[in-house]
């Protein structure tokens, strides 16, 4: 019995010695790094088009220059402001690097931006009307993102499409009150500046506000004779505000991973 109980005792310490020498062979758990984190960052760059629409004034100022062929001395006309509502598109192009973007962009609306005021010159009281029936932007843009959100600033030539009329206040012998007894238009060419800021709610899609001044010079406009009035010529400043909500569409991916 006794060489019983030692064979066993020497079987545990034999296991017991094995199981510990298995145990020191197995390699040490090594440390594992976590994952690292990826951010998805918003990418600007691609073409987009979009629709906007808003609100806009024109301040107008007419100076008579010239009256049945004879110039006469710059002779105020008065002034006003043209306001109204707009509607129109937008296409354009961006590139990003890092933070910054820059892009191009052309936008077209139709407007009716109406306006008048009584001349200071006739003697005969009459009415000067201005309507501009359509404005145009051709800029470049240079802007400043963080993440899906975007704030640019944006130059360059601007025009506009204007007509312009003169009427009697009441009805008389020469004409009916309201209606035109002279007219004239004009397609003109200036310069724009202007600031936005843009957010992008969605994939590919995007919400702006934006402001624009219009710089568009004082041509002279020739009325020219009509069946009561003789041809004049007026020198007429014009200068435009118009503010617009814009909504885009950005054909390309809409994020980039960052690590």
């Amino acid at each position: 019995m006794q060489r019983f109980a030692i064979i066993g005792a020497g079987l545990l310490s034999i296991t017991g010695f094995a199981g510990a020498a298995s145990a020191a062979d197995l390699p040490a758990r090594t440390y594992t790094k976590a994952p690292t984190i990826v951010a998805a960052v918003y990418d600007w760059s691609g073409f987009y088009i979009g629709l906007n629409g808003g609100g806009a004034s024109s301040h107008e100022c007419l100076t008579l220059t010239s009256e049945a062929g004879s110039a006469v001395f710059p002779t105020s006309e008065g002034c006003h402001n043209a306001t109204g509502g707009l509607v129109g598109g937008q296409v354009g192009y961006r590139w990003q690097a890092a933070n910054w973007v820059f892009g191009v962009e052309a936008q077209g609306d139709w407007a009716d931006l109406t306006g008048s005021n009584a001349s200071l010159t006739a003697r005969i009281p009459y009415n000067n009307q201005t309507k501009i029936d359509a404005i145009g932007l051709f800029t470049g843009q240079v802007g400043y993102a963080w993440n899906n959100i975007l704030w640019y600033v944006k130059g360059g030539a601007a025009v506009t499409d204007n007509s312009y009329s003169s009427s009697f206040p009441v009805g008389n012998v020469f004409a009916a009150a309201g209606v035109p007894f002279n007219t004239a238009s004009d397609t003109r060419w200036g310069g724009t500046v202007g600031t936005g800021i843009e957010f992008s709610f969605a994939p590919n899609w995007s919400v702006a506000v934006e402001y624009d001044h219009l710089f568009m010079g004082n041509p002279n406009v020739t009325f020219p004779t009509s069946a009561i009035a003789v041809t004049r010529s007026d020198n007429i400043r014009q200068d435009v505000d118009m503010g617009t909500v814009r909504l885009n569409y950005r054909f390309g991916g809409p994020v980039i991973a960052k690590y």
